[in-house]
C-alpha cells in the first residue's frame, strides 16, 4: 500500500484573509492576530487530500467552509502530510503550533498501523502531542480523530490499535471522532482506486462525520 507509506511531505497552509504586513500598523496586526480564530488540521494523506484534483476538496476545507457558512469566522491551516506517522507528526508539531490554533484537529496513526508499529508507541506519540499542545496553549481545544486497523493486520494487533483512540481520549479528556472513515470505508464508489483514500464525494462525507464532533467546540 504505497499510497500511505510514501514520504511526500506536502504541506498545505491556508491563511485566508490575513492582513498584509506592509499596509497595517504592527499594533493593529497584533490585536487582530490575538482575535483570530484558527482551526489547524494535523494529519496524513487523508487530511492532505491525497489523489484529489483540487486540494480544496479535501474534508478540512469542506468542513471549514460549512462552519463559516453557519455564521462562524474561522481561518484554517491544512497541515496534512502524505505518508506521515505519529513519530513524524511529533517531530513537526512545534513548527505548526506557531499558527496558534483555537482548535487543533489531530488525525494521525493510519501509517503507523500499516507499518505494523507497536500500538503502544503510537499511543504515546499521540499523548505527547496532546500534552505539548495543552502545555503551550492551554485554551486550545483538541479534537482527536480515530482510525481503525485493516483486517489484514490480525485480530490481536487490531484490538490493540483500535483501543488507542477511545482510551487516549478518556485518559487525556479530549473529544473523539471514533472513526474518520465511518461513512466511506469499504464503499467502492466513495474511494479512489487504491480503496482507501476517499473521492471528492467521500471527503464530503468525512466532513459530515467530523462536523458532529467539532461543532460543540466552535465559538462565535
Amino acid at each position: 500500500m504505497p499510497y500511505f507509506l510514501t514520504f511526500l511531505f506536502l504541506f498545505f497552509a491556508l491563511g485566508c484573509g490575513k492582513p498584509s504586513d506592509q499596509t497595517q500598523d504592527p499594533k493593529t496586526q497584533s490585536i487582530e492576530s490575538n482575535q483570530t480564530k484558527r482551526i489547524l488540521y494535523f494529519g496524513d494523506s487523508l487530511t492532505a487530500g491525497y489523489g484529489l484534483s483540487n486540494y480544496e476538496d479535501a474534508w478540512p476545507h469542506v468542513l471549514t467552509n460549512r462552519i463559516n457558512a453557519e455564521g462562524y469566522s474561522y481561518q484554517m491551516t491544512n497541515a496534512g502530510v502524505s505518508g506521515d506517522t505519529t513519530s513524524g507528526g511529533l517531530g513537526r508539531l512545534e513548527w505548526v503550533l506557531a499558527e496558534k490554533p483555537s482548535i487543533f484537529v489531530l488525525e494521525l496513526g493510519a501509517n503507523d498501523m500499516l507499518r505494523g508499529i507497536s500500538p503502544s508507541v503510537t499511543k504515546e506519540n499521540l499523548r505527547s502531542m496532546i500534552r505539548q499542545i495543552k502545555s503551550l496553549y492551554p485554551n486550545t481545544k483538541i479534537l482527536l480523530v480515530g482510525m481503525m486497523a485493516t483486517p489484514n493486520m490480525g485480530k490481536k494487533y487490531a484490538n490493540a490499535f483500535n483501543s488507542i483512540y477511545p482510551d487516549l481520549a478518556k485518559e487525556e479528556n479530549v473529544p473523539l471522532v471514533p472513526f474518520i472513515l465511518e461513512k466511506v470505508a469499504t464503499i467502492r464508489k466513495l474511494n479512489q482506486k487504491d480503496g482507501i483514500h476517499p473521492t471528492d464525494a467521500g471527503h464530503k462525507l468525512v466532513a459530515d462525520t467530523v462536523y458532529l464532533y467539532i461543532k460543540p467546540l466552535l465559538e462565535k
